[in-house]
């Protein structure tokens, strides 16, 4: 039966700069995919009505994929983009596992919070091959590799308009 899972976490960063993050390709790709995994994009359209197709890929080869050998793809739909403070997604696995069949939701919210940012990514509706377990560590190691990227982000030299 499908479940919920939710993570959380406080971001030292404005709820404006998460925002712009989350939709971002290039640092998505960087951050979105959790610890032992590397991902990339097919597309990517970020407005209400786009979305994007994400190809994530086990560095571990022995791990099974849910679409194939060691990947899982993605295709996502942009449901609503809400400046700064929420995104909502609908996600399908490309699979021919019924176990991942299923459309599941994922709602970003970010709040502002006395530390940067509150920041929850919750999923409903997920389909009952993803662990719970597995999925809120996922969750936990996206959200501090977001938090990492950003935390580059400050230390990049800014180009000055000339």
């Amino acid at each position: 039966m499908p479940h919920t899972d939710t993570g959380r976490a406080v971001i030292e960063a404005t709820p404006d700069e998460i925002f712009a993050a989350l939709l971002d390709a290039e640092a998505r790709a960087v951050w979105l995919p959790p610890a032992g995994m590397t991902g990339r994009f097919e597309w990517f359209d970020a407005r209400p009505g786009g979305g994007y197709r994400m190809v994530l890929r086990y560095d571990d080869p022995t791990v099974p994929g849910k679409s194939g050998a060691n990947t899982d793809v993605t295709e996502v739909r942009f449901v609503a983009i809400e400046a700064p403070s929420r995104v909502v997604e609908e996600a399908d696995f490309v699979a021919d596992d019924p176990r991942f069949a299923g459309t599941m939701t994922m709602t970003w919210t970010v709040a502002p919070h006395p530390s940067g940012s509150l920041v929850t990514i919750t999923a409903t509706d997920v389909p009952d091959g993803i662990d719970s377990a597995d999925h809120t560590t996922a969750f936990a190691s996206t959200l501090a590799n977001l938090e990492a990227w950003l935390r580059a982000q400050e230390l990049r030299p800014r180009k000055v308009a000339e």
